[in-house]
């Protein structure tokens, strides 16, 4: 029932860092951006500060993550169907418009939840900060960049905590920031 919820990095250029590189990656081609079950209380959550339509939900998911999560129809409705199914969301449909409200079981759920919803929120937060360089441009060099941190991380951690070793990884890291830096200006 909740499994992708959405697509993000549409395209699959954000492939190469899913399966836990960053903070917010759930792993799989795609990647989710929401585990199971994250996305009903992400709903929940926006619903607390009053009545929105699925459109409008849909776009504020957007927002919150900085435009990385682009939530589709498909998996937003179903989800609000879901919560309406258990009680935690009335709907009404004035004006045209199916508008969606929390009712004290989604309270109360959210307030049981709310470890949770907060880690959603600061993933979401942590997302967007990254948006603006999850274009093609960056795609072409994530993969690398991957691969270094990878390489780096496990030649720091492996061995007998030799602080020589991990001062001549910090530094080949910090000459090659420098050169990118150089190459960023020109």
């Amino acid at each position: 029932m909740y499994g992708r919820c959405g697509s993000w990095w549409r395209g699959g250029i954000g492939a190469p860092f899913m399966g836990g590189a960053f903070p917010w990656g759930r792993g799989g081609r795609w990647g989710r951006f929401f585990g199971p079950g994250e996305i009903r209380l992400a709903l929940l959550s926006m619903l607390e500060s009053g009545p929105k339509h699925g459109y409008e939900l849909m776009k504020e998911l957007e927002t919150k993550s900085g435009g990385i999560y682009k939530a589709s129809a498909g998996a937003i409705y179903p989800a609000l169907q879901q919560l309406e199914d258990e009680g935690m969301v009335i709907s009404d449909a004035a004006a045209g418009k199916r508008t969606y409200s929390l009712t004290n079981e989604g309270r109360a759920e959210l307030q049981k939840e709310a470890e949770t919803v907060k880690r959603i929120w600061q993933r979401a937060e942590q997302a967007g900060d990254w948006a603006p360089w999850m274009g093609i441009e960056g795609a072409e060099v994530m993969r690398p960049a991957a691969d270094v941190m990878k390489t780096a991380l496990k030649a720091a951690t492996r061995g007998s905590h030799d602080s020589g070793k991990i001062a001549k990884i910090r530094e080949i890291l910090e000459r090659t920031k420098k050169e990118i830096e150089v190459l960023e200006k020109s």
